[in-house]
């Protein structure tokens, strides 16, 4: 999830420049992406190695995500009291336990299905308030460090796409040589190593620390906020157009990412490697997407790059894959794909920087990421479901034909067409499309 950016400082007011909190932050984070992006292909491959069915893949990621949600609505207020580097810490290591207790419960003879789940919700739970303390401190490590918010960003995003693909790619290889419950301890491992590095040197910047003056949490006003961010979005239509498509797509993407595409590697394309090459390359040119909207986007009109975008990013993907037994077609297709999905988040979040008051901006972003959310545990459910009822192959068509429709949205609906030119109104954070598989959206360790 995105936060807001906030007005660029001018080299270390009043402290003593240090880039050693900035550079560490960003090294646990590629850690930990890099990591992640190892459970990601890793956890699906060993549930269908140890089951077979793609059915409990599905539920396993059900149990994944749906605490996702959760910790997004209520996360941010508790952040702020606990602390945004004990916060992070803490992720991490419950994050390490979590993953590495599969592999060794297996080892020994233990792991029941239910303790596969019950770890993994633990992991989904508290993985996105650790995801959220580091990026929110991006502004004050910036400062710290003498630079700008938007140099820290530009470089904490490219560095966080980059360590997906190398991730991704290693899992592949790994899985392949030493096995999915070795790369699960290998990702435990990433864990307490950004741990170490958070607790160990993001120290002096008093962000980091627990923000006494926030008050105290009470469910009136948890209540109070979430009420006020759903009046405004659905008074606002295309805001709420955004969130229900984004949601839709998102529940999409992970039972793609999940169990579809795990699936049709695992009997289609020749097994891990081949599934980690995929991933990774659409990851790299969702990266080049996003830069090339960075250069030359605002020459077109929004609207129809976002249609276009989003129609090239989403159903090419299912189509292809129901209809080939190899890697190139589809492998053009997740280029091609990504391509696409790198456009997605610019709009996005332009399109909220205009509508969204500085002052609703923590209720509204509250709403709509819990929102967008929301279908992520019943993708991956429905996805393991129909395989097991239908085949992979009707799978595919019957999740690509809901995409469809879903990304015609915006050629449809007259809302849409207030995406253009709305005057600037404020700062918000963006919503976060999940049209990548090894990327934002929380995956069952994707972090």
């Amino acid at each position: 999830m995105h936060h807001p950016h906030h007005p660029d400082p001018s080299p270390a007011q009043g402290h003593r420049v240090s880039r050693r909190p900035f550079t560490a932050v960003l090294i646990a984070n590629t850690i930990s992406i890099a990591g992640s992006s190892l459970t990601l292909i890793g956890v699906p491959w060993f549930v269908l190695q140890t089951t077979g069915s793609a059915g409990r893949a599905g539920i396993v990621a059900f149990c994944a995500t749906l605490p996702v949600a959760i910790a997004a609505l209520v996360g941010g207020p508790v952040i702020d009291r606990i602390g945004r580097r004990r916060v992070s810490a803490a992720s991490d290591l419950i994050c390490g336990l979590s993953v590495g207790a599969i592999p060794l419960l297996h080892y020994a003879g233990l792991l029941e299905f239910w303790m596969l789940c019950a770890l993994m919700a633990v992991g989904g739970l508290v993985h996105t308030p650790g995801l959220a303390s580091r990026y929110v401190l991006l502004p004050h490590l910036a400062e710290h460090a003498g630079t700008t918010v938007a140099r820290a960003a530009s470089l904490y995003d490219a560095v966080s796409r980059g360590a997906r693909m190398i991730g991704a790619v290693l899992a592949g290889l790994l899985i392949a040589t030493i096995g999915a419950e070795s790369v699960l301890l290998l990702d435990a491992a990433t864990f307490g190593a950004s741990a170490l590095l958070v607790t160990a040197f993001v120290r002096g910047i008093p962000a980091a620390e627990p923000q006494r003056a926030a008050g105290k949490v009470s469910p009136a006003g948890y209540r109070a906020e979430l009420a006020e961010g759903w009046r405004f979005l659905t008074r606002t239509r295309l805001l709420l157009g955004v969130t229900v498509m984004v949601m839709t797509t998102n529940g999409l993407d992970q039972g793609w990412s999940s169990v579809l595409l795990p699936v049709h590697g695992r009997e289609a394309l020749g097994g891990a490697t081949a599934l980690g090459m995929l991933v990774a390359l659409f990851g790299g040119f969702a990266l080049l997407g996003a830069l090339l909207y960075g250069a030359w986007g605002e020459r077109f009109p929004r609207r129809a790059v976002f249609a276009a975008a989003f129609l090239l990013c989403g159903a090419p993907r299912y189509v292809v894959a129901a209809f080939t037994d190899t890697s190139l077609p589809l492998a053009v297709t997740m280029a091609l794909s990504g391509l696409g999905a790198g456009v997605l988040n610019p709009i996005l979040t332009t399109v909220m920087l205009e509508k969204v008051p500085d002052e609703l901006r923590s209720r509204v972003s509250g709403v709509t990421q819990a929102g967008c959310e929301l279908t992520m545990p019943l993708g991956g459910l429905a996805a393991g479901l129909l395989i097991d009822g239908f085949g992979v192959t009707r799978a595919l068509l019957v999740f690509g034909g809901v995409y469809l429709l879903a990304t015609l949205s915006p050629l449809v609906f007259p809302s849409w067409r207030s995406m253009e030119a709305a005057p600037r109104v404020s700062r918000t954070e963006p919503l976060r499309p999940s049209a990548e598989p090894a990327a934002r959206q929380p995956h069952p360790s994707a972090r």
